[in-house]
């Protein structure tokens, strides 16, 4: 169990409940304590901070209303990344993140990870905290996890990180960490580790409760050690939950989503800000890298905004898959620039192992890039092209063909690719209106205001864009450049002849919380793991058989019948 450290945290707690600290030194009166070390550590201490559904507006840089003070310094006195994408869901950004590779090489290709799924992030898969720890770094992760519970094997603790404080689901309430995925499938989602966190059942608001713990694992952490720190804040993921004081700040919003969506931006803001002072008062701050990366797009409909990007959360949409994202760092040669290169979420694994002084072997197979020298020195990114996904389940185009394929592929399958300045799109890529801020009735969310609506034509299963020239999307350049069309069609058939399996199972009933103590976690029993490692699945099997009962039955039934 983690042991709280709270008189040397006390200062910077009390900042976390009460607004912003000066970005001065934050208490003349205590010395750094990093001048009580001999030799620091030449490995730098990473820390992710990793945002959930903020929308690609909504960060004061880029234009928005919401007040983001801290953000916009980090920002401005580091590196913004202006071309950087991740997936368009939760779960497909984590594992992309956590390993490096891309969705059709892990087998998650289809959706997120579903709380009621056997389903995790498949084990044969190296972890990021895994190759980093292996070169002296302590580990911690602090907040959402989504990559899957249903074999402890599958946890955090057992994917690399020395400590976990967080939930497993995707969701849940901030106050009372309860999720419910269902009639009857509730349960608490909040761990210590590998035990469920009754003892903070307190009803603490989740962005100060993960901050608090973060400041704590600092002033507890000798920076004399490598530290990474993965700090994936639940914010501002539905539901719009916050403390009322951050809402007086933004009366004059109409929309009640919106507000309340603006009001937790500032939140977390604040908690990035603390986080922050934490680093500087315990010795961490000069010998440090500090990523700020979103996991997908804004949902207008909960709140958020992507104008003036087209699409939104889970759509191949620039909405949906451009991030906002800055590196700020000492170590940083070229500070209050703009990186204009090509990043992907899967960049940060070679990227980060690599300053840790690790080690990238050929079998890990890698999608991602060292973009390090992109970042702090400004050249090219070595990244040419992003395979944003290709999900073979997914609903398909009814008119999509291999023959709008040039041959070489079916066009009803949901894809989307990046080459250059090109973007292509097959299949269905998702809701693809241009949703200015506030375009949502807080009464009707179906009622709209000047949004531009897109009308789908009926034939349409190919999209082409020049991303550069334009990045919102207004100019289909498909029937103009067939020959580029079909340049990229070729290369997203290339890139489906390595794709595994797509991992997608059934629900389990067995996950429910209510048979396993009110929690949500690992259900799977050691005896079903070595069964299913050795060749059987045991629930396959069940499921078999109650298939061959209910099809006896039918027959017996009938045979009476006649």
């Amino acid at each position: 169990m983690f042991t709280f450290v709270l008189l040397g945290g006390l200062y910077v707690l009390s900042t976390i409940t009460c607004g912003y600290a000066s970005w001065g030194n934050p208490d003349s009166n205590v010395k750094n304590q990093a001048n009580e070390f001999d030799k620091p550590s030449t490995q730098p201490h990473i820390i992710f901070i990793l945002a959930d559904d903020q929308g690609f507006r909504d960060v004061g840089y880029h234009g928005s209303e919401i007040k983001t003070p801290t953000l916009d310094r980090l920002a401005s006195e580091g590196v913004k990344l202006e071309n950087y994408y991740v997936q368009p869901m939760c779960s497909p950004s984590r594992s992309q993140f956590m390993t490096g590779r891309y969705q059709i090489h892990t087998g998650l290709q289809h959706s997120i990870i579903r709380a009621a799924q056997p389903n995790c992030l498949p084990l044969e898969n190296v972890t990021l905290p895994q190759k980093l720890k292996a070169v002296g770094y302590a580990t911690h992760m602090v907040g959402k996890w989504h990559l899957g519970f249903y074999r402890r094997e599958c946890m955090p603790t057992r994917r690399g990180f020395d400590s976990f404080f967080g939930y497993l689901l995707g969701s849940g309430d901030y106050y009372s960490h309860y999720k419910c995925d269902g009639p009857g499938m509730c349960g608490y989602d909040l761990y210590d580790g590998e035990e469920a966190a009754w003892d903070q059942a307190r009803g603490v608001y989740s962005t100060l409760m993960y901050t608090r713990r973060a400041v704590d694992l600092l002033a507890a952490h000798d920076p004399r050690r490598p530290l990474f720190l993965y700090l994936a804040y639940q914010a501002v993921h539905s539901p719009l939950q916050v403390p009322v004081r951050y809402l007086e700040r933004y009366k004059s919003i109409t929309n009640l989503h919106r507000r309340k969506y603006a009001a937790m931006v500032t939140c977390l803001d604040e908690a990035v800000h603390n986080v922050t002072l934490a680093l500087k008062r315990y010795g961490f701050y000069d010998n440090s890298i500090l990523v700020y990366s979103t996991d997908n797009g804004g949902q207008p409909m909960a709140g958020g905004s992507n104008w003036p990007l087209r699409g939104s959360k889970g759509t191949y949409w620039e909405g949906g898959v451009r991030a906002v994202g800055f590196v700020h760092s000492p170590l940083l040669l070229k500070k209050g620039t703009r990186c204009r290169g090509l990043v992907h979420i899967t960049d940060w694994f070679p990227t980060l192992v690599t300053l840790a002084e690790g080690m990238l072997e050929e079998d890990l197979q890698l999608d991602g890039y060292d973009v390090w020298e992109a970042i702090s020195e400004g050249f090219p990114s070595p990244r040419q092209d992003i395979l944003h996904n290709i999900d073979p389940i997914y609903t398909k185009a009814k008119n999509g063909s291999w023959k709008a394929g040039h041959g070489v592929w079916n066009t009803a399958v949901q894809a989307a690719i990046r080459v250059g300045d090109w973007k292509l799109l097959t299949g269905v890529p998702g809701y693809g209106d241009w949703v200015p801020p506030q375009t949502f009735s807080a009464v009707l969310l179906s009622n709209r205001w000047h949004s531009e609506r897109v009308r789908w034509d009926r034939g349409k299963s190919v999209w082409l864009f020049n991303i550069t020239a334009d990045p919102y999307e207004r100019l289909d350049l498909s029937r103009r450049f067939p020959g580029v069309v079909k340049r990229l069609l070729l290369r997203l058939a290339h890139y489906n002849k390595t794709a595994v399996p797509v991992r997608y199972p059934a629900k389990d009933s067995r996950s429910n919380p209510q048979l396993n103590g009110g929690v949500w976690g690992p259900w799977y029993k050691e005896k079903e793991q070595e069964e299913e490692e050795g060749g059987g699945n045991l629930l396959t099997n069940r499921l078999d058989k109650r298939r061959r009962k209910k099809k006896r039955r039918r027959k017996q039934k009938r045979a009476a019948g006649d």
